[in-house]
């Protein structure tokens, strides 16, 4: 059985992930970082949220016992939503990497990154270069399983969020795809893999 540290679990993608671990039986406890209560908390004891407004602490709540064994991170926010692109990579690389650090030190094995399609700390775009360099930050921790998750346009309802023309432009494109705007269970069945 084993325990699991969610980050970013309000989130679109976070909390879909959150709703996967909470169903899957092989998790027995799951640590979820949030700055606002959960909206649907599990009635179980399976769930516990590390709720704090400043988000620079979470670091040092970082769960210990029992040791987590694999972290998931979906934490990531937008430059309209952070102000500008220097608070998004305070959001987006500075938090993720202390987590990350955090969950190294407390003795996670496994640790799975929400990244980007692209991302390389190569590029000339300074968001996917972000990524890119969050991933090799994380990569340079030495988890024994690292896994990078790059999905490319996510499209979905964001709340308190203004959708521009080159996102409708993007979901209109994946709607026409068909199968491939579809949510990930309908194209590839809800299973696990068996090595993260």
């Amino acid at each position: 059985m084993t325990t699991a540290v969610l980050a970013g679990s309000t989130g679109q993608v976070g909390s879909s992930i959150l709703t996967l671990l909470l169903a899957h039986p092989n998790f027995t406890s799951i640590h979820a970082y949030t700055r606002k209560p959960l909206s649907n908390p599990d009635p179980s004891s399976k769930l516990t949220p590390i709720t704090s407004t400043d988000p620079s602490s979470w670091p040092s709540l970082f769960p210990r016992t029992p040791t987590p064994k694999i972290m998931f991170s979906g934490l990531a926010t937008t430059r309209d939503a952070a102000g500008g692109f220097d608070n998004q990579r305070k959001i987006d690389y500075d938090l993720n990497l202390d987590l990350a650090k955090a969950a190294k030190d407390a003795g996670v094995e496994t640790y799975v990154l929400i990244s980007a399609a692209g991302a390389s700390a190569k590029s000339p775009f300074a968001y996917v270069k972000m990524k890119g360099e969050l991933e090799d930050s994380i990569k340079a921790l030495g988890f024994k399983h690292t896994v990078f998750v790059k999905p490319g346009f996510i499209a979905g309802e964001r709340s308190n969020r203004k959708v521009g023309v080159a996102e409708m432009g993007l979901r209109w494109l994946a709607q026409g795809m068909g199968g491939c705007g579809a949510g990930v269970e309908e194209c590839v069945g809800a299973g696990w893999g068996d090595d993260c």
